[in-house]
C-alpha cells in the first residue's frame, strides 16, 4: 500500500490562467490505499501524472461545487484516463448537477467515444463511471470515513467542505467559502486543514486583469475567506497543519509568502504551508 500523502495539484483561485502562473483548484489525497481526486480544475490530469499517478488507476473523484475552476476538467480527466488504459470503475461524488455535467461531456464526445470503443476495443466509458450526488452529512465510501458540510459560497447553494479519515489520519478541505465559524467544529483535530484564502488588498489587481469591475470584486469579497479569518478557523479547530489553497490572488508578484504568513501567524501557532502547485504533504510517522 502506498504511503498516505496529499498533493496540491493546482492552487489558484478562479478559472483564469496566466503565463508561468499556477493552475486552478485540484488536489490528490492518497489515503488508506485509495486515490482521491478533490476537484478537477484545468490541468488536473497533467498534475496527477506529474505526481506519479498512473491515470489508468483513477479511483475516486470528489467535486466540492460546480464552479468551472473546480469541475472543468472532470470529463477530460476521466476520458484521458480511459485512453491511458483505464478499465476499472471510477466513482464520482458531487453535488446535485454533477450527473448533468458528466452526461453533457459524454454527449459532446460521443463521436470519439463510440469510435474508440468500436475501433480500439475499449470498454464502454459510461459503464466505468458511477455518479453519486451527495448532500450534507456522512457519505458512504468504502474503506474511508467521509463527511460533507455545506458552506456559504454565494450565490452557489450546494458547496461542500469535505472531511476524510482513515486509521487516525484526518484531512479536511474547506472548499470555496466565506468565513464560516462552524467549519472549525467540522475540521476539529484535523491533521491537515486545506483552506482557501484571500488577501483583500490583491483583489483590485485581479479585477483590473480580468474585467467585470465592481461586480466581480463584490463576488470575490462575499464568497471567500480573508487569510486572517482562515487563521481563526485553524486555531479554533486545533489542526496540526494548515495548508492555504485556492489562493486569491495566487499569481500577483507583489504578494509573497511572507504576506500570507503575516496574516496567519499572529492567530494560529501551528504549522502553515502556503500552497503551491505540486506541494506534497506526507503523513508524519508521529501521526501513526
Amino acid at each position: 500500500m502506498r504511503p498516505d500523502r496529499l498533493v496540491l495539484l493546482g492552487t489558484k483561485g478562479g478559472p483564469a490562467i496566466r503565463p508561468g502562473g499556477p493552475m486552478p483548484t485540484a488536489s490528490l489525497l492518497e489515503m488508506g490505499g485509495r486515490r482521491i481526486v478533490v476537484d478537477c480544475g484545468l490541468g488536473v490530469a497533467k498534475g496527477l501524472v506529474e505526481a506519479g499517478v498512473s491515470l489508468k488507476e483513477l479511483d475516486l473523484i470528489f467535486v466540492t461545487h460546480l464552479h468551472s475552476d473546480h469541475v472543468l476538467e472532470l470529463g477530460p480527466l476521466i476520458h484521458t484516463a480511459w485512453t491511458a488504459g483505464l478499465a476499472t470503475p471510477v466513482t464520482v461524488y458531487g453535488p446535485t448537477g454533477i450527473g448533468a455535467v458528466w452526461n453533457g461531456f459524454l454527449q459532446s464526445l460521443s463521436y470519439d467515444i463510440a469510435l474508440r470503443i468500436d475501433d480500439e476495443g475499449r470498454p464502454d466509458l459510461n459503464e466505468l463511471v458511477q455518479i453519486v450526488e451527495f448532500d450534507e452529512g456522512p457519505l458512504a465510501v468504502p474503506d474511508l470515513e467521509v463527511a460533507a458540510l455545506r458552506v456559504p459560497h454565494p450565490p452557489v447553494i450546494d458547496c461542500f467542505a469535505l472531511r476524510f479519515e482513515h486509521d487516525g489520519w484526518r484531512v479536511t478541505f474547506s472548499a470555496d467559502t466565506a468565513y464560516f465559524p462552524p467549519l472549525a467544529d467540522f475540521a476539529k483535530a484535523s491533521d491537515v486543514l486545506v483552506h482557501e484564502a484571500m488577501l483583500e488588498r490583491g483583489v483590485d489587481r485581479i479585477v483590473a486583469k480580468t474585467g467585470n469591475g465592481e461586480r466581480l470584486k463584490a463576488h470575490i469579497l462575499a464568497a471567500h475567506t480573508e487569510a486572517r479569518d482562515v487563521a481563526q478557523i485553524a486555531a479554533a479547530a486545533e489542526v496540526k497543519l494548515l495548508a492555504l489553497h485556492h489562493l486569491v490572488p495566487a499569481d500577483d508578484p507583489d504578494i509573497t509568502e511572507a504576506d500570507w504568513l503575516a496574516e496567519i501567524m499572529p492567530v494560529f501557532d501551528g504549522r502553515v504551508i502556503v500552497g503551491r502547485d505540486r506541494t506534497e504533504i506526507h503523513r508524519m510517522p508521529a501521526e501513526d
